[in-house]
């Protein structure tokens, strides 16, 4: 079942690059912005995720913090985070388990791949609640951080 802007945001249970545990209770009281990426290491993903690094500032002015989530191991995320100088938690998705809830399965990456997460973010409220989801047309496209960021200065 696809997520909708208005329903409240599966809960998940997913390992950081520390090997620690996060939750989606671990935010409540903030913003969370959700940054779903095919994979480590590739093009997009680490535009993408640098990106993210780079407005760090922004969205912690509005009382959000983010998490990339990809279906790479802990110890790659590791890596890829080290390599990128990115500050935020890389969650790993390896059992695919958060990618399903959210309706962000790409069922066919490249080369034959298949079920990594698609490219978009989902923006989660202080509350649990959804309040922005976008998914890019394909693995290539950038997200519209632009609308992201608009989205969230929404939410003050």
């Amino acid at each position: 079942m696809a997520l909708a802007v208005g329903s409240s945001a599966p809960d998940f249970k997913l390992f950081n690059t520390d090997k620690k545990e996060v939750s989606l209770n671990d935010f409540k009281g903030k913003n969370l912005i959700i940054q779903f990426f095919p994979a480590a290491f590739t093009g997009v993903c680490t535009a993408q995720m640098c990106t993210s690094r780079d407005e760090l500032a922004f969205f912690n002015g509005l009382n959000a913090s983010v998490v990339g989530v990809s279906v790479d191991m802990p110890f790659s995320q590791a890596a890829f985070k080290e390599k990128n100088g990115i500050t935020f938690d890389l969650l790993s998705d390896f059992n695919k388990s958060m990618i399903k809830a959210y309706d962000m399965v790409q069922e066919d990456f490249a080369l034959g791949i298949k079920g990594v997460a698609k490219r978009g973010v989902v923006v989660v409220d202080k509350n649990g609640v959804i309040q922005y989801i976008e998914v890019t047309p394909s693995p290539g496209d950038q997200v519209n951080f632009e609308a992201l960021n608009k989205a969230l200065e929404n939410l003050k």
